[in-house]
C-alpha cells in the first residue's frame, strides 16, 4: 500500500506546482492581451488583434460544452445578448472543445455569439487559465487598444452575465 502512495503524492505535488505556475503567469488588468488565434464556430479564425475594432471583447473561458454550469452561463449570456449589443460589446466563448462540438452547442441552445476552439490550449495558456483537462472558468474584457480592462478569475455562472453587463455599462458611462 505504501508503494502506491508515493507516486500519487508526487503526481499531486506536480499538478499543484503546474497550477501555481499557471496562476503566476495570469494576466492583470492594464496588461496587453496576448494576440492569440483560434478556430471559430463559424469556420473563420479568431485573431485578437484583428477583432479589436469590435471591442470591448468579452472573452469568457469555460470548461466544457453541454455541462450544467457552462450551459447556465452560456444561456444567461444569450438571454442578455441584446444588452451586450447595446453596449457595443462582442462576446466570444472559449473552451477546449472542437468546432464541431461548438456548432452543436450553439444550435442546441440558440447561442447568438461565436465560440472559439482551443483544443491545443494555447489561448488558455496565454491568458493564464489553462487546466489539465479543461480551461478554468474566467472572463476577460479587452478594450480597443488591446488592454485588459476587466478580469474575473472566479466566475459564478448564475451571476456572470449581470456582472459583465454592469462593468460594460459603467465603462461606457465614464468620460473618455
Amino acid at each position: 500500500m505504501k508503494k502506491n502512495i508515493k507516486p500519487l503524492l508526487t503526481a499531486v505535488f506536480f499538478a499543484a506546482a503546474l497550477n501555481a505556475a499557471a496562476r503566476a503567469a495570469a494576466l492583470k488588468v492594464g496588461d496587453k492581451a496576448p494576440d492569440v488565434t483560434a478556430p471559430l464556430s463559424d469556420d473563420s479564425t479568431f485573431r485578437l488583434s484583428a477583432w479589436l475594432d469590435r471591442a470591448p471583447l468579452v472573452l469568457y473561458f469555460y470548461p466544457k460544452d453541454n455541462t450544467p454550469g457552462c450551459t447556465k452561463e452560456a444561456c444567461s449570456l444569450r438571454d442578455d445578448f441584446p444588452s451586450f449589443q447595446g453596449l457595443k460589446a462582442t462576446v466570444i466563448g472559449i473552451s477546449y472543445d472542437g468546432v464541431a462540438s461548438h456548432k452543436k452547442y450553439i444550435a442546441k441552445y440558440k447561442l447568438p455569439f461565436l465560440l472559439a476552439s482551443d483544443e491545443d490550449k494555447n489561448v488558455a495558456k496565454a491568458f493564464g487559465v489553462d487546466g489539465l483537462l479543461f480551461a478554468q472558468r474566467a472572463t476577460f474584457i479587452v478594450g480597443k487598444d488591446g488592454t485588459v480592462l476587466y478580469i474575473n478569475p472566479k466566475v459564478n455562472p448564475k451571476t456572470h452575465s449581470q456582472e459583465v453587463r454592469d462593468f460594460l455599462a459603467a465603462s461606457a458611462s465614464r468620460p473618455k
